[in-house]
């Protein structure tokens, strides 16, 4: 049985906006991206199973600078602010925005980003536009459904097969789709799995 969780040690190493202050390794990276409040913090633990890794908050939002976190001695996770969260100023979300923007943009030992989808609601106009920036800059992303616990067991396929149709002529995703819960673990080694090929595959 494969475990449920990445088996190496992950520890925190830094939080910054700032380009000058991300890590200077030429390790690979994986991001994680995705609504305020989708789960990403969580999902981030569970892949690790470490209840404290990445902070997790009921109030959307509380991730506000990009965090780094290094797998093993082996690969970063970058896990990004969340977008799309009403209760900050027009300004502050411009200022999230362009330094997301320039890392995204910017920094060559990214591999893959994980776009961190709410499988209760689906794709939201703010999906969508990051995944038009996303294929705008040729940068390779996957989706993965997250909160799987939330809906019916006997919908997972249906959902899954639903969404690999919406993003089949999108041209920088990755055509499979994950569905995974934190809570449960649902579909983390999936993810643990997708992740290992990616550290294989350097």
């Amino acid at each position: 049985m494969k475990e449920s969780f990445l088996a190496g040690h992950c520890h925190y190493v830094r939080s910054s906006m700032e380009a000058k202050d991300w890590p200077t390794s030429v390790l690979p990276e994986i991001a994680f991206a995705g609504r305020s409040n989708v789960g990403k913090s969580s999902l981030l633990n569970s892949l690790v199973n470490h209840h404290n890794l990445a902070f997790v908050s009921n109030t959307p939002g509380r991730t506000q600078c990009i965090n780094f976190f290094l797998y093993d001695q082996q690969i970063y996770f970058v896990d990004l602010p969340g977008y799309g969260y009403a209760s900050v100023s027009r300004q502050q979300k411009r200022l999230w925005e362009k330094q997301i923007e320039d890392y995204l943009k910017t920094r060559q030992q990214l591999r893959r980003l994980f776009l961190l989808i709410d499988s209760r609601h689906g794709f939201k106009p703010n999906d969508i536009l990051f995944m038009d920036f996303l294929d705008k800059i040729a940068l390779s992303y996957q989706i993965v459904l997250t909160k799987a616990d939330k809906i019916s067991s006997s919908s997972y396929e249906e959902l899954k097969k639903e969404k690999e149709c919406l993003i089949h002529k999108r041209p920088a995703a990755y055509p499979e789709i994950l569905i995974t819960s934190s809570k449960d673990k649902f579909g983390v080694s999936s993810l643990c799995q997708a992740i290992h090929d990616i550290i294989n595959n350097q």
